[in-house]
């Protein structure tokens, strides 16, 4: 069996081809994601039918003389775009970085601070209904729009000419997700004014959405609703979740684990799986981003002191390798974009002395900034844990191509550190939700057995 994965993240887009008999991704192919758009300073804003152009270069890429079993989807959590009646976008692409409500609504409180006090349940700026709330009060939603979506439950719709159903993984991420009973809160929407008939069907389970149907796919391959991006990485980076603890490195960042509580400390979130499993969450802005900052800031140098900025990642890994023994480490908190609790939060580098601030002490500092932000947060909700974790999965490209990185990680958790079998984690976590979904394998567990093992 061929399984389709596609990844819609945030800078690229990827999709791949996971043979199932053999457990490898034959085929893959990472695209950049160029559909940034101009808006307000506040705004994040990308173009969806430039997104979906690159899905489909990808997707010809990869399925030149494959034709896929079965098609996974997941993608960048949070965002949402609007759709006509003919399921088609109305608006641009307002993704999770957006930070329309951190806005003063009124009496000093921003739109995420309004919604999260009436309502009871957090809602933070960069969730979806947050952003939908903030244009629900200030004339934003376009008159054509009749509801909202994922980008990624847009492209399901898409390739299935079907109205865009969602999975709790994403409704949760949009906000007011009941996650006992795994549906809006009718409560909070009524008290934020929201039309819940303007929000997707929402499915706890693995279920298609429907099949194929449109122009550069062959019809009826099964397409499976689309799955969040962190809940895909999981799917495809842990084998054993039971024992396990994932950090995932991207341009954010997150830890995750196994439990049955839906109940979480401050700082952290519930997200569910699938079924009856649900995750824990801890969620930093930065992650890969920090260290981008950084590479920028020497980029910047470089170009002061008439030097050269390629390849500064390699050399400043080279260069943090100098620093890990160090006894008198620069302190560095990599909160450079806030937090979802507090957006106006921001990083700080700390215990500078006369010998110790070097380029390679300044780096390590970053690198280890990231990691602390994440143990802290895991640290926070040990007691959700329902086993003793015994190794630490580390995904993303950040944490994949970085030696370093890695050790920093187990050093700070205690725990062995572990590649996930497969790359592209995301894209193959839609692959082993998609094998459950259209009966492939009977179940997640199955699933994720029969491709991660």
């Amino acid at each position: 069996m061929n399984i389709l994965g596609i990844d819609i993240g945030t800078t690229t887009v990827t999709c791949l081809i996971l043979d199932t008999d053999k457990k490898q991704v034959i085929k893959s192919c990472t695209l950049k994601n160029d559909s940034f758009i101009e808006g307000k300073s506040f705004e994040k804003l990308q173009n969806p039918e430039t997104i979906i152009n690159t899905v489909k270069t990808g997707i010809k890429e990869v399925c030149v003389d494959v034709i896929p079993d079965a098609i996974g989807i997941t993608g960048q959590m949070h965002g949402i775009l609007y759709l006509d009646e003919s399921n088609k976008p109305c608006s641009p692409l307002m993704i999770w970085q957006d930070e329309r409500g951190n806005e003063i609504f009124e009496n000093g409180e921003t739109y995420a601070q309004y919604l999260t006090r009436v309502t009871g349940i957090k809602a933070a700026s960069g969730f979806g209904l947050t952003t939908h709330f903030y244009n629900l009060k200030n004339g934003l939603v376009p008159q054509s729009a009749v509801m909202l979506s994922t980008i990624h439950d847009y492209l399901a719709s898409v390739l299935t000419n079907e109205k865009p159903v969602t999975h709790s993984s994403d409704a949760g991420s949009l906000g007011f997700l009941d996650l006992k009973n795994l549906c809006f809160d009718k409560n909070a929407l009524e008290i934020a004014g929201i039309d819940p008939t303007f929000l997707p069907k929402v499915f706890s389970q693995a279920v298609i959405a429907g099949k194929t149907n449109c122009d550069f796919l062959p019809s009826g391959i099964p397409v499976a609703v689309a799955i969040g991006d962190n809940q895909a990485s999981f799917l495809g980076s842990v084998a054993e979740p039971e024992t396990s603890v994932l950090v995932n490195v991207g341009t954010g960042s997150q830890v995750s684990f196994v439990t049955k509580s839906v109940t979480c400390p401050e700082g952290g979130e519930i997200r569910h799986l699938t079924n009856d499993e649900y995750i824990f969450v801890g969620a930093s802005l930065c992650g890969g981003r920090a260290y981008a900052i950084l590479k920028n800031f020497y980029s910047l140098c470089a170009e002061f002191l008439g030097g050269s900025g390629d390849d500064l990642y390699k050399k400043m890994d080279s260069l943090a390798e100098n620093s890990i023994n160090s006894n008198d480490k620069i302190i560095v908190n990599c909160e450079f974009c806030g937090t979802r609790e507090n957006p106006l939060k921001r990083g700080f580098i700390d215990n500078i002395g006369d010998n110790n601030f070097t380029p390679e002490n300044l780096t390590y500092g970053v690198l280890k900034g990231v990691s602390t932000e994440l143990k802290d947060m895991y640290t926070g909700a040990c007691n959700l844990l329902e086993n003793a974790p015994q190794k630490l999965v580390c995904s993303g490209n950040g944490l994949r191509k970085s030696p370093l990185w890695r050790q920093i990680f187990e050093r700070d958790f205690s725990l062995p550190t572990e590649l996930p079998l497969h790359s592209e984690e995301a894209a193959v976590g839609a692959c082993v939700f998609a094998c459950c979904a259209s009966g492939i394998y009977t179940d997640i567990k199955a699933s994720r057995d029969a491709l991660l093992r």
